[in-house]
């Protein structure tokens, strides 16, 4: 069943990712000729190599989240901020699966579809997330107070905050400060599927 379902939405996954690495190519570029940076400059302090650069800006690859980390702190922008488009969007705005911007963990086995507003991901983010046997979704913290709410469909999920673990079963929703590193894994032998919302605005918690 799940290589069938794998194999099913590989075109969508493809489509989607590509239009994400589109708008975020244009914007790396952009924001490299800004600060009056060549692609070695950006590859010695991202970290990312440099080929691997010119691809994500030539719309040749999909980059992992952790190589959009390395170059939005390169380029002094949060993560949210790259991402972010630029063009207006219309008031009213239908995605089909091929259109939704796609992320993916560093192992490949977490993939995010960001179903919320691009142009609110600055201080909420909406995300539909499928998981695959033993991927994980290692992430930084984000702005002081930011809070995450994940609520698992189907499957079960592993959340990781500091010291605590918490298993998040079918039907169950886990909401969590997500101001410090947070992993989220899936420990079991079935695919998970879940919607994660995160506030990144939102009050500072005592």
């Amino acid at each position: 069943m799940a290589p069938r379902d794998r194999a099913a939405t590989g075109t969508g996954l493809a489509d989607g990712a590509q239009a994400l690495t589109g708008q975020l190519g244009k914007t790396i570029q952009r924001l490299r000729k800004a600060y009056n940076l060549s692609l070695s400059d950006l590859a010695e302090q991202s970290g990312v190599a440099k080929s691997i650069i010119s691809q994500i800006e030539r719309n040749e690859t999909n980059p992992t989240l952790a190589t959009i980390w390395r170059l939005s702190q390169a380029l002094d922008m949060s993560v949210e901020r790259v991402l972010a488009s630029s063009d207006d969007a219309p008031f009213v705005e239908k995605l089909s699966r091929a259109d939704t911007p796609i992320l993916l963990s560093e192992d490949g086995l977490v993939k995010l579809s960001i179903i919320g507003w691009i142009k609110t991901v600055e201080w909420l983010q909406y995300y539909d997330v499928h998981a695959q046997p033993g991927g994980e979704l290692d992430s930084e913290g984000h702005q002081r107070g930011s809070v995450e709410c994940l609520t698992v469909l189907s499957g079960a999920l592993e959340v990781e905050v500091a010291d605590v673990t918490e298993t998040v079963k079918e039907g169950e929703t886990l909401r969590y400060r997500c101001d410090r590193r947070h992993v989220i894994r899936n420990a079991g032998s079935a695919p998970a599927h879940a919607l994660m919302v995160c506030l990144l605005k939102a009050a500072v918690l005592d």
